[in-house]
Protein backbone atom coordinates (compact mmCIF):
# COMPACT_ATOMS: atom_id res chain seq x y z
CA UNK A 1 0.00 0.00 0.00
CA UNK A 2 1.41 3.35 -1.04
CA UNK A 3 1.70 5.91 1.69
CA UNK A 4 0.73 9.43 0.62
CA UNK A 5 2.67 12.16 2.36
CA UNK A 6 0.72 15.29 3.22
CA UNK A 7 2.29 18.10 1.18
CA UNK A 8 2.72 21.38 3.02
CA UNK A 9 0.23 24.17 2.35
CA UNK A 10 2.65 25.95 0.03
CA UNK A 11 2.17 23.12 -2.47
CA UNK A 12 -1.59 23.54 -2.84
CA UNK A 13 -1.23 24.86 -6.34
CA UNK A 14 1.29 22.26 -7.41
CA UNK A 15 -0.66 19.13 -6.52
CA UNK A 16 0.62 15.59 -6.00
CA UNK A 17 3.66 15.94 -8.24
CA UNK A 18 5.74 17.05 -5.23
CA UNK A 19 6.35 14.74 -2.29
CA UNK A 20 7.95 17.39 -0.08
CA UNK A 21 7.77 21.11 0.42
CA UNK A 22 10.18 23.74 -0.87
CA UNK A 23 13.20 24.97 1.01
CA UNK A 24 12.57 28.08 3.09
CA UNK A 25 14.68 30.22 0.74
CA UNK A 26 12.78 28.84 -2.25
CA UNK A 27 9.53 29.74 -0.58
CA UNK A 28 10.79 33.26 0.01
CA UNK A 29 12.07 33.90 -3.53
CA UNK A 30 8.99 32.31 -5.06
CA UNK A 31 6.41 34.31 -3.09
CA UNK A 32 4.85 37.39 -4.65
CA UNK A 33 2.03 38.07 -2.19
CA UNK A 34 3.87 41.03 -0.64
CA UNK A 35 3.34 43.00 -3.84
CA UNK A 36 0.73 41.23 -5.99
CA UNK A 37 -1.83 41.63 -3.19
CA UNK A 38 -2.52 44.94 -4.95
CA UNK A 39 -4.28 42.92 -7.64
CA UNK A 40 -6.94 41.58 -5.28
CA UNK A 41 -9.84 43.54 -6.80
CA UNK A 42 -8.82 42.65 -10.35
CA UNK A 43 -8.29 39.00 -9.41
CA UNK A 44 -11.80 38.76 -8.01
CA UNK A 45 -13.26 40.74 -10.92
CA UNK A 46 -11.71 38.27 -13.36
CA UNK A 47 -12.85 35.29 -11.31
CA UNK A 48 -16.44 36.54 -11.19
CA UNK A 49 -16.48 36.90 -14.97
CA UNK A 50 -14.93 33.46 -15.36
CA UNK A 51 -17.41 31.65 -13.11
CA UNK A 52 -20.32 33.46 -14.75
CA UNK A 53 -19.17 32.12 -18.11
CA UNK A 54 -18.61 28.61 -16.70
CA UNK A 55 -22.22 28.54 -15.50
CA UNK A 56 -23.60 29.90 -18.77
CA UNK A 57 -21.64 27.24 -20.67
CA UNK A 58 -22.93 24.54 -18.26
CA UNK A 59 -19.38 23.65 -17.26
CA UNK A 60 -20.20 24.44 -13.61
CA UNK A 61 -23.63 24.06 -12.04
CA UNK A 62 -25.71 27.12 -11.27
CA UNK A 63 -25.68 26.20 -7.58
CA UNK A 64 -21.90 26.01 -7.41
CA UNK A 65 -21.63 29.15 -9.50
CA UNK A 66 -23.80 31.11 -7.07
CA UNK A 67 -21.79 29.85 -4.09
CA UNK A 68 -18.52 30.78 -5.77
CA UNK A 69 -19.75 34.23 -6.77
CA UNK A 70 -21.15 34.95 -3.30
CA UNK A 71 -17.90 33.81 -1.72
CA UNK A 72 -15.82 35.98 -4.06
CA UNK A 73 -17.90 39.04 -3.20
CA UNK A 74 -17.39 38.35 0.49
CA UNK A 75 -13.65 38.11 -0.05
CA UNK A 76 -13.69 41.36 -2.02
CA UNK A 77 -15.37 43.08 0.90
CA UNK A 78 -12.88 41.58 3.35
CA UNK A 79 -9.95 42.76 1.29
CA UNK A 80 -11.47 46.21 0.92
CA UNK A 81 -11.82 46.46 4.69
CA UNK A 82 -8.22 45.42 5.24
CA UNK A 83 -9.12 42.04 6.71
CA UNK A 84 -7.00 39.92 4.39
CA UNK A 85 -4.77 37.51 6.31
CA UNK A 86 -1.43 37.05 4.58
CA UNK A 87 -0.05 33.53 4.77
CA UNK A 88 3.54 33.33 3.44
CA UNK A 89 2.89 29.70 2.53
CA UNK A 90 0.29 30.85 -0.01
CA UNK A 91 2.61 32.33 -2.55
CA UNK A 92 0.42 34.78 -4.47
CA UNK A 93 -2.87 36.66 -4.48
CA UNK A 94 -4.59 34.01 -6.60
CA UNK A 95 -3.83 31.29 -4.07
CA UNK A 96 -4.96 33.50 -1.20
CA UNK A 97 -8.32 34.12 -2.87
CA UNK A 98 -8.85 30.45 -3.68
CA UNK A 99 -7.82 29.32 -0.18
CA UNK A 100 -10.18 31.80 1.45
CA UNK A 101 -12.96 30.80 -0.94
CA UNK A 102 -12.52 27.18 0.13
CA UNK A 103 -12.80 28.23 3.78
CA UNK A 104 -16.06 30.02 2.98
CA UNK A 105 -17.84 27.56 0.67
CA UNK A 106 -15.98 24.28 0.86
CA UNK A 107 -15.03 21.93 -2.01
CA UNK A 108 -17.07 23.85 -4.62
CA UNK A 109 -14.30 26.46 -4.53
CA UNK A 110 -12.10 24.06 -6.48
CA UNK A 111 -14.36 24.35 -9.52
CA UNK A 112 -13.43 28.02 -10.02
CA UNK A 113 -10.10 27.11 -11.57
CA UNK A 114 -11.71 24.97 -14.27
CA UNK A 115 -10.54 25.95 -17.79
CA UNK A 116 -7.98 28.49 -16.66
CA UNK A 117 -4.41 28.66 -15.38
CA UNK A 118 -2.57 31.09 -13.20
CA UNK A 119 -0.79 32.10 -16.41
CA UNK A 120 -3.86 33.56 -18.12
CA UNK A 121 -5.25 34.63 -14.75
CA UNK A 122 -2.31 36.86 -13.83
CA UNK A 123 -2.07 38.24 -17.37
CA UNK A 124 -5.72 39.24 -17.14
CA UNK A 125 -5.39 40.70 -13.64
CA UNK A 126 -2.43 42.86 -14.61
CA UNK A 127 -4.15 44.10 -17.76
CA UNK A 128 -7.19 45.11 -15.73
CA UNK A 129 -4.95 46.91 -13.22
CA UNK A 130 -2.89 48.72 -15.87
CA UNK A 131 -6.06 49.73 -17.72
CA UNK A 132 -7.35 51.47 -14.59
CA UNK A 133 -4.02 53.23 -14.12
CA UNK A 134 -4.04 54.42 -17.72
CA UNK A 135 -7.45 55.97 -17.15
CA UNK A 136 -6.34 57.54 -13.87
CA UNK A 137 -3.18 58.97 -15.45
CA UNK A 138 -5.19 60.41 -18.32
CA UNK A 139 -7.47 62.21 -15.84
CA UNK A 140 -4.45 63.47 -13.89
CA UNK A 141 -2.80 64.94 -16.97
CA UNK A 142 -6.10 66.56 -18.00
CA UNK A 143 -6.16 68.33 -14.62
CA UNK A 144 -2.56 69.46 -15.14
CA UNK A 145 -3.47 70.81 -18.57
CA UNK A 146 -6.31 72.79 -17.00
CA UNK A 147 -3.90 74.35 -14.49
CA UNK A 148 -1.52 75.28 -17.32
CA UNK A 149 -4.39 76.74 -19.34
CA UNK A 150 -5.42 78.90 -16.40
CA UNK A 151 -1.90 80.33 -16.14
CA UNK A 152 -1.72 80.78 -19.91
CA UNK A 153 -4.98 82.69 -19.92
CA UNK A 154 -3.86 84.97 -17.10
CA UNK A 155 -0.55 85.65 -18.82
CA UNK A 156 -1.30 85.62 -22.53
CA UNK A 157 0.21 89.15 -22.71
CA UNK A 158 3.00 88.70 -20.14
CA UNK A 159 6.30 89.07 -21.97
CA UNK A 160 9.29 86.93 -21.10
CA UNK A 161 12.50 85.92 -22.86
CA UNK A 162 12.37 82.84 -25.05
CA UNK A 163 15.54 80.78 -24.92
CA UNK A 164 17.61 78.53 -27.11
CA UNK A 165 20.73 76.99 -25.53
CA UNK A 166 19.43 78.73 -22.37
CA UNK A 167 20.52 81.98 -24.04
CA UNK A 168 18.08 84.80 -24.66
CA UNK A 169 16.74 84.30 -28.19
CA UNK A 170 13.44 86.09 -28.91
CA UNK A 171 10.74 87.54 -26.67
CA UNK A 172 7.68 85.34 -26.15
CA UNK A 173 4.79 85.37 -23.70
CA UNK A 174 4.51 83.34 -20.55
CA UNK A 175 1.12 82.16 -21.78
CA UNK A 176 2.75 80.82 -24.93
CA UNK A 177 5.34 79.02 -22.82
CA UNK A 178 2.63 77.38 -20.71
CA UNK A 179 0.81 76.29 -23.85
CA UNK A 180 3.92 74.42 -25.00
CA UNK A 181 3.48 72.12 -22.01
CA UNK A 182 -0.23 71.78 -22.68
CA UNK A 183 0.78 70.37 -26.08
CA UNK A 184 3.40 68.07 -24.55
CA UNK A 185 1.02 66.63 -22.00
CA UNK A 186 -1.61 66.33 -24.71
CA UNK A 187 0.73 63.99 -26.57
CA UNK A 188 1.30 62.06 -23.35
CA UNK A 189 -2.45 61.63 -22.98
CA UNK A 190 -2.64 60.46 -26.60
CA UNK A 191 -0.03 57.80 -25.85
CA UNK A 192 -1.92 56.70 -22.74
CA UNK A 193 -5.14 56.39 -24.73
CA UNK A 194 -3.40 54.61 -27.59
CA UNK A 195 -1.78 52.18 -25.15
CA UNK A 196 -5.19 51.49 -23.63
CA UNK A 197 -6.73 50.70 -27.02
CA UNK A 198 -3.94 48.32 -27.98
CA UNK A 199 -3.84 46.44 -24.69
CA UNK A 200 -7.62 46.05 -24.34
CA UNK A 201 -7.69 42.35 -25.25
CA UNK A 202 -8.55 39.62 -22.74
CA UNK A 203 -6.10 36.74 -22.11
CA UNK A 204 -8.57 34.80 -19.96
CA UNK A 205 -9.23 31.40 -21.50
CA UNK A 206 -5.75 30.99 -22.96
CA UNK A 207 -5.14 28.76 -19.91
CA UNK A 208 -1.54 27.70 -19.34
CA UNK A 209 -0.43 28.26 -22.94
CA UNK A 210 -2.46 26.11 -25.36
CA UNK A 211 -6.07 27.03 -24.63
CA UNK A 212 -8.52 24.56 -23.11
CA UNK A 213 -10.63 21.58 -24.13
CA UNK A 214 -13.64 22.93 -22.21
CA UNK A 215 -16.33 24.64 -24.33
CA UNK A 216 -15.67 28.11 -22.91
CA UNK A 217 -16.93 31.41 -24.36
CA UNK A 218 -13.99 33.79 -24.44
CA UNK A 219 -16.04 36.52 -26.11
CA UNK A 220 -18.35 36.49 -23.09
CA UNK A 221 -15.61 36.87 -20.49
CA UNK A 222 -13.89 39.56 -22.56
CA UNK A 223 -17.15 41.50 -22.80
CA UNK A 224 -17.96 41.14 -19.11
CA UNK A 225 -14.55 42.54 -18.20
CA UNK A 226 -14.83 45.46 -20.61
CA UNK A 227 -12.26 44.21 -23.12
CA UNK A 228 -12.79 44.80 -26.82
CA UNK A 229 -12.02 41.20 -27.73
CA UNK A 230 -10.18 38.09 -26.50
CA UNK A 231 -6.54 37.66 -27.44
CA UNK A 232 -6.20 35.71 -30.69
CA UNK A 233 -3.26 33.45 -29.80
CA UNK A 234 -3.01 31.53 -26.55
CA UNK A 235 0.79 31.43 -26.60
CA UNK A 236 1.04 35.16 -27.06
CA UNK A 237 -1.73 35.81 -24.52
CA UNK A 238 0.18 34.40 -21.54
CA UNK A 239 3.66 35.52 -22.60
CA UNK A 240 2.86 39.07 -23.68
CA UNK A 241 3.89 41.95 -21.44
CA UNK A 242 4.01 44.54 -24.21
CA UNK A 243 1.13 46.35 -22.55
CA UNK A 244 3.17 46.76 -19.35
CA UNK A 245 6.24 47.86 -21.29
CA UNK A 246 4.20 50.32 -23.31
CA UNK A 247 2.68 51.74 -20.14
CA UNK A 248 6.14 52.11 -18.59
CA UNK A 249 7.46 53.69 -21.79
CA UNK A 250 4.57 56.13 -21.98
CA UNK A 251 5.06 57.02 -18.33
CA UNK A 252 8.79 57.53 -18.86
CA UNK A 253 8.21 59.92 -21.76
CA UNK A 254 5.64 61.81 -19.69
CA UNK A 255 8.14 61.95 -16.83
CA UNK A 256 10.66 63.60 -19.15
CA UNK A 257 8.12 66.36 -19.83
CA UNK A 258 7.36 66.75 -16.14
CA UNK A 259 11.07 66.91 -15.45
CA UNK A 260 11.65 69.61 -18.09
CA UNK A 261 8.91 71.77 -16.59
CA UNK A 262 10.27 71.08 -13.10
CA UNK A 263 13.74 72.19 -14.22
CA UNK A 264 12.35 75.44 -15.60
CA UNK A 265 10.55 76.13 -12.32
CA UNK A 266 13.82 75.53 -10.45
CA UNK A 267 15.63 77.99 -12.74
CA UNK A 268 12.85 80.59 -12.87
CA UNK A 269 12.40 80.65 -9.09
CA UNK A 270 16.12 81.28 -8.42
CA UNK A 271 17.30 84.69 -7.18
CA UNK A 272 19.18 85.12 -10.44
CA UNK A 273 15.95 84.90 -12.50
CA UNK A 274 13.04 85.76 -10.14
CA UNK A 275 10.57 84.98 -12.93
CA UNK A 276 8.24 83.01 -10.64
CA UNK A 277 7.64 82.41 -6.97
CA UNK A 278 6.59 78.96 -5.78
CA UNK A 279 3.91 78.84 -3.12
CA UNK A 280 4.82 77.85 0.42
CA UNK A 281 2.70 74.73 -0.07
CA UNK A 282 5.22 73.29 -2.53
CA UNK A 283 8.48 74.65 -1.08
CA UNK A 284 10.74 73.83 1.84
CA UNK A 285 13.30 75.73 3.89
CA UNK A 286 16.88 75.17 4.92
CA UNK A 287 18.06 73.77 8.26
CA UNK A 288 20.87 76.34 8.43
CA UNK A 289 20.01 79.23 6.06
CA UNK A 290 16.82 80.95 7.22
CA UNK A 291 16.43 82.97 4.01
CA UNK A 292 16.11 79.92 1.79
CA UNK A 293 12.90 78.84 0.04
CA UNK A 294 13.63 75.76 -2.00
CA UNK A 295 11.51 74.43 -4.90
CA UNK A 296 11.82 70.89 -3.56
CA UNK A 297 8.63 69.59 -5.16
CA UNK A 298 10.03 70.47 -8.57
CA UNK A 299 13.38 68.91 -7.73
CA UNK A 300 11.76 65.69 -6.53
CA UNK A 301 9.72 65.45 -9.73
CA UNK A 302 12.92 65.95 -11.69
CA UNK A 303 14.59 63.20 -9.67
CA UNK A 304 11.74 60.72 -9.93
CA UNK A 305 11.97 60.82 -13.72
CA UNK A 306 15.14 58.74 -13.41
CA UNK A 307 13.28 56.22 -11.29
CA UNK A 308 10.61 55.79 -13.96
CA UNK A 309 13.27 55.33 -16.64
CA UNK A 310 14.82 52.62 -14.45
CA UNK A 311 11.50 50.78 -14.14
CA UNK A 312 11.16 50.65 -17.92
CA UNK A 313 14.72 49.42 -18.36
CA UNK A 314 14.23 46.82 -15.64
CA UNK A 315 11.27 45.16 -17.35
CA UNK A 316 12.84 45.41 -20.80
CA UNK A 317 15.84 43.48 -19.50
CA UNK A 318 13.60 40.88 -17.83
CA UNK A 319 11.67 40.25 -21.04
CA UNK A 320 14.44 40.45 -23.63
CA UNK A 321 15.59 36.82 -23.54
CA UNK A 322 12.48 34.87 -22.61
CA UNK A 323 11.34 32.04 -24.87
CA UNK A 324 7.65 31.30 -25.25
CA UNK A 325 5.62 31.28 -23.14
CA UNK A 326 5.54 31.93 -19.38
CA UNK A 327 8.67 31.99 -17.22
CA UNK A 328 8.78 32.83 -13.54
CA UNK A 329 11.02 35.75 -14.51
CA UNK A 330 7.75 37.46 -15.44
CA UNK A 331 6.84 37.68 -11.78
CA UNK A 332 9.21 40.67 -11.88
CA UNK A 333 6.76 42.58 -14.09
CA UNK A 334 4.58 43.90 -11.29
CA UNK A 335 6.85 45.86 -8.98
CA UNK A 336 8.15 48.25 -11.66
CA UNK A 337 4.60 48.76 -12.94
CA UNK A 338 3.24 49.44 -9.44
CA UNK A 339 6.14 51.76 -8.61
CA UNK A 340 5.74 53.73 -11.82
CA UNK A 341 2.00 54.12 -11.32
CA UNK A 342 2.47 55.39 -7.76
CA UNK A 343 5.21 57.84 -8.61
CA UNK A 344 3.70 59.11 -11.84
CA UNK A 345 0.44 59.90 -10.05
CA UNK A 346 2.37 61.66 -7.27
CA UNK A 347 4.42 63.74 -9.72
CA UNK A 348 1.41 64.78 -11.79
CA UNK A 349 -0.55 65.81 -8.70
CA UNK A 350 2.41 67.77 -7.28
CA UNK A 351 3.04 69.53 -10.59
CA UNK A 352 -0.65 70.41 -10.93
CA UNK A 353 -0.59 71.98 -7.48
CA UNK A 354 2.63 73.85 -8.16
CA UNK A 355 1.40 75.31 -11.43
CA UNK A 356 -1.98 76.30 -9.97
CA UNK A 357 -0.31 78.20 -7.10
CA UNK A 358 2.62 79.64 -9.07
CA UNK A 359 3.07 83.43 -8.85
CA UNK A 360 4.39 84.98 -12.07
CA UNK A 361 6.65 88.01 -11.57
CA UNK A 362 5.96 90.09 -14.66
CA UNK A 363 8.55 92.83 -13.97
CA UNK A 364 11.69 90.68 -13.98
CA UNK A 365 10.36 88.74 -16.97
CA UNK A 366 9.81 91.89 -19.02
CA UNK A 367 13.20 93.31 -18.05
CA UNK A 368 14.93 90.11 -19.11
CA UNK A 369 12.94 89.83 -22.35
CA UNK A 370 14.74 92.76 -23.95
CA UNK A 371 18.24 91.62 -22.99
CA UNK A 372 20.65 89.75 -25.20
CA UNK A 373 19.52 91.58 -28.36
CA UNK A 374 16.39 89.47 -28.42
CA UNK A 375 14.79 91.58 -31.19
CA UNK A 376 17.66 91.00 -33.64
CA UNK A 377 15.52 88.65 -35.73
CA UNK A 378 12.85 91.37 -35.95
CA UNK A 379 15.50 93.72 -37.29
CA UNK A 380 16.58 91.19 -39.92
CA UNK A 381 12.97 90.55 -40.89
CA UNK A 382 12.42 94.33 -41.32
CA UNK A 383 15.42 94.55 -43.66
CA UNK A 384 13.94 91.75 -45.76
CA UNK A 385 10.37 93.01 -45.68
CA UNK A 386 11.00 96.77 -46.18
CA UNK A 387 14.29 96.96 -48.05
CA UNK A 388 13.84 93.75 -50.07
CA UNK A 389 17.18 92.41 -48.86
CA UNK A 390 17.89 88.65 -49.17
CA UNK A 391 17.63 87.12 -45.70
CA UNK A 392 21.25 85.98 -45.62
CA UNK A 393 22.38 89.54 -46.36
CA UNK A 394 19.96 90.86 -43.74
CA UNK A 395 21.36 88.33 -41.25
CA UNK A 396 24.87 89.66 -41.91
CA UNK A 397 23.86 93.33 -41.54
CA UNK A 398 22.02 92.55 -38.31
CA UNK A 399 25.07 90.75 -36.97
CA UNK A 400 27.17 93.86 -37.61
CA UNK A 401 24.62 96.03 -35.81
CA UNK A 402 24.60 93.64 -32.83
CA UNK A 403 28.39 93.83 -32.63
CA UNK A 404 28.22 97.63 -32.78
CA UNK A 405 25.62 97.68 -29.98
CA UNK A 406 27.85 95.42 -27.88
CA UNK A 407 30.76 97.79 -28.36
CA UNK A 408 28.61 100.73 -27.26
CA UNK A 409 27.08 98.72 -24.39
CA UNK A 410 23.52 99.44 -25.51
CA UNK A 411 20.58 97.39 -26.79
CA UNK A 412 19.67 97.56 -30.47
CA UNK A 413 17.06 100.23 -29.88
CA UNK A 414 19.77 102.29 -28.11
CA UNK A 415 21.79 102.70 -31.30
CA UNK A 416 21.55 106.06 -33.03
CA UNK A 417 20.05 106.12 -36.52
CA UNK A 418 23.35 107.44 -37.91
CA UNK A 419 25.20 104.48 -36.39
CA UNK A 420 22.78 102.12 -38.11
CA UNK A 421 23.09 103.93 -41.43
CA UNK A 422 26.86 103.59 -41.24
CA UNK A 423 26.23 99.86 -41.60
CA UNK A 424 23.23 100.02 -43.98
CA UNK A 425 22.45 103.48 -45.47
CA UNK A 426 18.82 102.61 -46.37
CA UNK A 427 17.69 102.10 -42.76
CA UNK A 428 15.00 104.59 -41.67
CA UNK A 429 13.38 105.67 -38.39
CA UNK A 430 10.64 103.14 -39.08
CA UNK A 431 13.02 100.39 -38.04
CA UNK A 432 12.69 101.41 -34.38
CA UNK A 433 9.01 100.43 -34.46
CA UNK A 434 9.96 96.73 -34.58
CA UNK A 435 12.70 96.76 -31.95
CA UNK A 436 10.51 96.86 -28.83
CA UNK A 437 9.74 93.52 -27.24
CA UNK A 438 5.99 94.15 -27.26
CA UNK A 439 6.07 94.89 -30.98
CA UNK A 440 8.14 91.77 -31.53
CA UNK A 441 5.69 89.56 -29.63
CA UNK A 442 2.62 91.05 -31.30
CA UNK A 443 4.12 90.57 -34.76
CA UNK A 444 4.36 86.76 -34.37
CA UNK A 445 0.88 86.17 -35.77
CA UNK A 446 1.63 82.91 -37.61
CA UNK A 447 -0.44 79.91 -36.53
CA UNK A 448 0.98 78.62 -33.26
CA UNK A 449 3.02 81.80 -32.75
CA UNK A 450 3.53 83.75 -29.54
CA UNK A 451 1.29 86.72 -30.39
CA UNK A 452 -1.31 87.05 -27.61
CA UNK A 453 -4.16 86.63 -30.11
CA UNK A 454 -2.66 83.33 -31.26
CA UNK A 455 -2.13 82.20 -27.67
CA UNK A 456 -5.76 82.93 -26.82
CA UNK A 457 -6.90 81.02 -29.91
CA UNK A 458 -4.94 77.96 -28.78
CA UNK A 459 -6.32 78.28 -25.25
CA UNK A 460 -9.86 78.31 -26.65
CA UNK A 461 -9.11 75.24 -28.79
CA UNK A 462 -7.82 73.31 -25.79
CA UNK A 463 -10.65 74.42 -23.53
CA UNK A 464 -13.05 72.93 -26.04
CA UNK A 465 -10.99 69.75 -26.35
CA UNK A 466 -10.93 69.27 -22.57
CA UNK A 467 -14.61 70.02 -22.05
Amino acid sequence: MTKHNDAPSSNRQWGGRFSSGPAAIMEKINASIDFDRRLFAEDIEGSLAHVQMLVEQKIVSAEDGRAIADGLRTILQEFGEGKMRVDPALEDIHTHVEARLKELIGPAAGRLHTARSRNDQVATDLRLWVRKELDAADRGFADLQQALLDQAERHADTIMPGFTHLQSAQPVTFGHHMMAYVEMFGRDRGRLQDCRRRMNECPLGAAALAGTSFPIDRQATAGTLGFDRPTANSLDAVSDRDFALEYLSTAAIAASHLSRLAEEIVIWSSAQFRFVTCSDSFSTGSSIMPQKKNPDAAELIRGKAGRLYGNLTSLLVVMKGLPMTYGKDMQEDKEPVFDTADNLALCVAAMTGMIAELTVNEGPMLAAAGSGFSTATDLADWLVRVLGMPFRDAHHVTGELVRLAEEKAVDLDGLALDDMRAVEPRITEALFDVLGVANSVNSRQSYGGTAPAQVRAQIARWREALR
